[in-house]
């Protein structure tokens, strides 16, 4: 639209303005179509135009197609298409990569008016490409019916919306390609996780035909230790696989699954689980679930000669950052002079040293009745 030079000032002004928001919401924005619908409202109005439309080009038909727009039919929108060829303004401008402006349609010799802008009597139109490193996306439209004529400045002032329509296009295709990517390898890991819980299953299942098969106690004491540890590694699993995010575990769901399968093989003894809600890296998982298998199956064995009584597991956040886990009991305690830090006699003791420092934690055996073993785990960094 032609303009006065004070008027052409303020309206150049004015597009400026609409296009610095209009970048806002470009970097912002989440959804595409919503996006394009929002360009072709303000370029519209910042050029004081009739008609704007963003066109997509679609390859396998060659066509370009009316995915957002404003002043057109009802019906346009999401369904009329224009061809991509160098025969309709948009065509040339996609082919050739170049703004094409026409202010003179029905004089226009380069190429035909489209069936959707002779419907509604479009006389002027001017086209710039909509461009990424992924390739052309399509062309950003602007029209008119009334007289006028578009220049080098309203090019500019397209140029910017298509740019930023470019740019966010490529974002947003790369986040959408990127999302499917992770939840591939969501899914692959769940199902890792998934196979590894059967298999250990199956291993534990194997022991315990061992464990049938052998007169020996002490290789039946060997055997279930070892079927016990691998149950334990199998629970771990058994809850990554069904935890919402596969790199973070709920600890008191963790810790209370966990504890319900040691139960089956508690006896007359109860066992109790108090955790606090809260969540752990699930690299930890593992050496914690062992941590407290080792702990629990040793009480269950030791803490009771009558085979009854109450054993804990309790895990709660310090003040520091860190977390605490305890196994306790009130049973017979320990032996006078009792280090677990130096207690080498025992496989069980090892294996809960070993765990402990691989969980960057202090061994701590706490005074009182009965035995009570506190992981106290160093703040994450």
């Amino acid at each position: 639209m032609t303009a006065t030079a004070p008027n052409a000032l303020e309206l150049r002004l004015r597009q400026q303005v609409i296009l610095s928001d209009f970048g806002v919401e470009a970097l912002r924005a989440s959804e595409l179509l919503p996006l394009l619908q929002r360009a072709t409202e303000l370029c519209a109005a910042g050029m004081g135009a009739q008609f704007c439309k963003a066109l997509e080009y679609q390859p396998s038909q060659d066509v370009l197609l009316v995915c957002a727009g404003v002043g057109w039919a009802p019906d346009a929108v999401g369904k009329a298409t224009i061809g991509a060829d160098l025969a309709s303004p948009a065509g040339y401008a996609l082919k050739t990569g170049q703004p094409v402006i026409s202010n003179h349609l029905e004089n226009e010799t380069r190429f035909r008016t489209p069936a959707l802008m002779a419907d509604h009597g479009i006389r002027r139109a001017v086209n710039v490409l909509i461009t990424n490193r992924d390739g052309h996306y399509g062309v950003l439209e602007v029209d008119d019916t009334r007289e006028g004529v578009f220049g080098e400045a309203d090019i500019a002032f397209m140029q910017g919306f298509a740019n930023l329509l470019g740019s966010a296009i490529e974002r947003l295709r790369s986040e959408a390609k990127l999302k499917v990517a992770m939840e591939r390898q969501d899914l692959l890991t769940r199902e890792m996780s998934h196979r590894v819980k059967n298999s250990l299953t199956v291993v534990a299942g194997l022991l315990a035909l061992q464990v049938r098969g052998t007169d020996n106690a002490d290789v039946k004491n060997a055997l279930s230790d070892a079927r016990a540890r691998v149950e334990a590694v199998a629970q771990v699993h058994d809850q990554l696989w069904r935890q919402p995010d596969i790199t973070q575990i709920d600890l008191a769901g963790f810790l209370g699954a966990l504890c319900e399968k040691l139960a089956e093989s508690a006896g007359a003894n109860a066992l109790h689980c108090h955790a606090q809600a809260m969540t752990i890296p699930a690299d930890l998982a593992i050496p914690l679930g062992l941590f407290v298998n080792e702990l629990v199956t040793n009480a269950i064995k030791y803490a009771y000669p009558d085979g009854q009584g109450e054993i804990r597991v309790e895990a709660f956040p310090r003040n520091d950052g860190g977390l605490t886990v305890a196994v306790a009991d009130r049973g017979v305690g320990l032996p006078a002079g009792f280090d677990p830090a130096k207690a080498r006699s025992s496989l069980g003791m090892r294996v809960i040293n070993n765990l402990a420092r691989q969980l960057d934690g202090e061994l701590v055996l706490v005074p009182g009745q009965g035995a009570r073993f506190e992981l106290r785990m160093a703040p994450r960094p």
